[in-house]
């Protein structure tokens, strides 16, 4: 394994809202995305959901509170609980999340991307 300069992964991809894979540890997969404007609302009824803010500014919208994260803030979204991502321009982001977690929960929308399609950079 060589070190991981998260940097030159970002450069690697413009697409938003779409997770892409740069390390696993202990079935847990380490993943980065893109994000500006909003995603949609959904949740993970067996996987808490960790995002880390590196570059702007993200919200994540619960149904009794907005989270506001900014470079170096992380926040952890318990298993169940109903989120919706919005980002403001340029945000980059890193998720660590169980590898069996579904991009957009059980909700499949026309952004969501299936957990065999998000792909290792």
């Amino acid at each position: 394994m060589d070190k991981i300069t998260l940097t030159n992964k970002f450069s690697l991809f413009n697409e938003i809202w779409t997770p892409k894979i740069i390390a696993e540890s202990n079935g847990q997969l380490v993943k980065i995305a893109k994000g500006s404007g909003e995603l949609v609302w959904h949740s993970h009824e067996n996987e808490d959901e960790l995002f880390l803010v590196l570059k702007g500014q993200l919200t994540l919208k619960l149904r009794d509170r907005d989270i506001v994260l900014h470079p170096g803030e992380l926040f952890v979204v318990p298993k169940g609980v109903e989120h919706c991502p919005i980002a403001k321009e340029d945000t980059h982001f890193m998720m660590i999340e169980p590898a069996s977690t579904q991009h957009t929960g059980t909700l499949e929308t026309d952004v969501t991307v299936s957990t065999d399609a998000q792909e290792w950079i």
